[in-house]
């Protein structure tokens, strides 16, 4: 079984942009309501993946990937989705031994920017940057699936 450990974490500031080493567009809808998995269809630049994940909050979970045909994952964001999609730039960048995913959202998830950091164990040690905000692993609103069924511009103002 293929298992995600993955931290996610608010930014504190912006000087994370200076560290960019490359970004590109993604966009993602999924196909199912929470339960106990997400089903999810990425497209990724001229690539597409069909995801499948474990609908657990935490840092470990399992997780499947699997490529697809570009005009399949387009034709099932435009008719299969249960609600929008959810688009953002991510952006990577390397500190200290790991890489990690910035994601900016975009459109109703706008404003919104949360850094990712996939880990080999649960208590891997990893240096954190200065830029890395509050952690918000547990808190399900975060995941992306959360966000295309709430987006982050329909969140009380408090839990911003």
């Amino acid at each position: 079984m293929a298992t995600e450990i993955e931290r996610k974490f608010l930014t504190a500031d912006e000087s994370w942009r200076n560290q960019a080493e490359s970004s590109r567009m993604l966009c993602q809808g999924y196909l199912n309501d929470p339960g106990r998995a997400s089903v999810r269809v990425r497209i990724d630049g001229e690539q597409a993946n069909l995801n499948i994940k474990a609908a657990v909050k935490g840092a470990a979970r399992a997780e499947y990937e699997y490529p697809i045909p570009l005009a399949d994952a387009r034709a099932m964001l435009a008719e299969l989705c249960m609600h929008p999609p959810v688009e953002k730039r991510r952006h990577l960048l390397r500190h200290g031994a790991h890489l990690w995913e910035i994601d900016e959202f975009a459109g109703a998830n706008a404003g919104l920017v949360v850094a990712e950091v996939e880990l080999g164990a649960v208590d891997e040690p990893f240096e954190k940057p200065a830029w890395l905000g509050s952690e918000v692993t547990e808190l399900r609103r975060y995941y992306n699936h959360a966000l295309a069924i709430t987006p982050y511009r329909d969140w009380p103002a408090d839990e911003r």
